[in-house]
């Protein structure tokens, strides 16, 4: 994949013929090794520069800015003093595991730089003119190929979103995950929208539904006639949508219930999005038993006084948190009951997921946790957040 962005642009094309040592890192990272340089005890050494990529349809653009990010000690002239021109930030930042940001280095023509080769050859002349000075025989153009052995190749296209923020790093913390979502009527859906944008390793859909006119008006996207008169099951329907995008979604068109339980062995983690009491309890205790961690979500929604008010339900449980669940998570359903309701709304449905997906994220270390909530609810009416079952003070 990262040879296939190169030959796709010119500009970085032009940089491997030329000899640089250029690799595409995932997440869109254009990253040039063996930049020579001298240190400040008037040495020379090799650094990286690193530059995340602007692109379309794997083409490089031209970059978005003129800052460039550096691996290595300060650059220095052949007297050992800094190269003040360059200077802007040092952010010592972690973008993968064996690749630091020490430095960011500015310097702006008049027009910008018009592509990646330019703009990586007039760094590499500003770092490198000192270490030539020295020893005229020192060249970033080594002619030898660097291939990324990083590459995550569950998304069909390169996420260069993670590249522009620099958080790969923190990004990989949810590789190498079998999720499951288990029902795709409202919330489900949305939490495949969030999951699918993410690095997990597969992605496995659970419903036994077809997708039904109602379910268009409280899920993502905009669902097409056409689809609705095939009679798709959901988890067809959404794995055919979302597989445009992450390779890796598996679609079960079943319900899971004894028979089809242990179709969740050796997944990582679930995330529970059933509207049936009976079967929640039924499948957390069988994750319970096979030590998977779970979000359990739900909608209580009710028409008073011509207003709709009610709670968002957001029920975490780990293999060393679940005492909390057996009153959390009712154990009754009202399916006969003339007033029971089961009023779903898109922007409910898609609050529920957000929850669901955030607190998932910090389960995995991707976003910082201070007090390791369990339960979460969100009443509408009063605008109410609790968070309950805590596990940090």
């Amino acid at each position: 994949m990262s040879q296939q962005q190169i030959n796709l642009s010119p500009d970085l094309k032009r940089l491997q013929d030329e000899g640089f040592e250029i690799e595409i890192r995932n997440g869109g990272h254009l990253i040039v090794h063996h930049i020579p340089y001298v240190n400040a005890k008037c040495e020379i050494h090799y650094g990286k520069l690193i530059a995340p990529l602007t692109l379309n349809n794997n083409i490089a653009l031209r970059p978005s800015d003129h800052v460039i990010f550096f691996m290595g000690s300060y650059p220095c002239h052949n007297d050992g003093t800094e190269i003040q021109q360059l200077r802007h930030l040092n952010p010592n930042q972690t973008l993968f595991a064996d690749i630091v940001l020490n430095y960011s280095f500015s310097n702006k023509p008049p027009n910008g730089y018009n592509d990646f080769y330019e703009k990586i050859v007039r760094y590499t002349d500003m770092i490198s003119a000192s270490a030539k000075s020295i020893d005229n025989t020192v060249t970033a153009k080594t002619f030898k190929p660097i291939l990324s052995n990083n590459f995550n190749d569950v998304f069909t296209y390169v996420d260069t979103n993670s590249s522009r923020a620099n958080i790969n790093f923190i990004n990989a913390k949810l590789n190498n995950q079998k999720v499951a979502i288990i029902g795709l009527g409202g919330t489900g859906s949305y939490i495949l929208d969030l999951v699918a944008k993410t690095p997990v390793a597969e992605i496995h859909l659970f419903d036994g539904d077809i997708l039904l006119q109602h379910n268009a008006f409280r899920c993502p996207g905009a669902v097409g006639i056409d689809d609705l008169e095939k009679q798709h099951y959901k988890v067809e329907y959404f794995a055919s949508v979302y597989s445009k995008m992450h390779k890796k979604i598996i679609a079960h068109s079943v319900y899971v219930d004894d028979s089809t339980l242990e179709l969740l062995n050796g997944k990582t983690f679930v995330f529970i999005c059933v509207d049936s009491n009976k079967a929640r309890n039924k499948i957390i205790a069988s994750l319970l038993q096979k030590g998977i961690d779970f979000i359990d979500v739900g909608l209580g929604v009710n028409i008073v006084d011509d207003k709709l008010i009610g709670t968002v339900r957001t029920t975490t449980g780990t293999s060393s948190k679940n005492d909390h669940l057996s009153t959390r998570i009712g154990n009754i359903d009202f399916d006969d009951n003339e007033y029971a309701t089961n009023i779903q709304i898109a922007d409910l449905n898609s609050l529920n997921a957000n929850f669901a997906v955030i607190k998932w994220k910090k389960l995995c270390g991707f976003y910082q946790d201070l007090i390791g909530e369990h339960h979460t609810t969100y009443s509408i009416n009063a605008s109410q957040l609790l968070n309950n079952d805590n596990t940090t003070v």
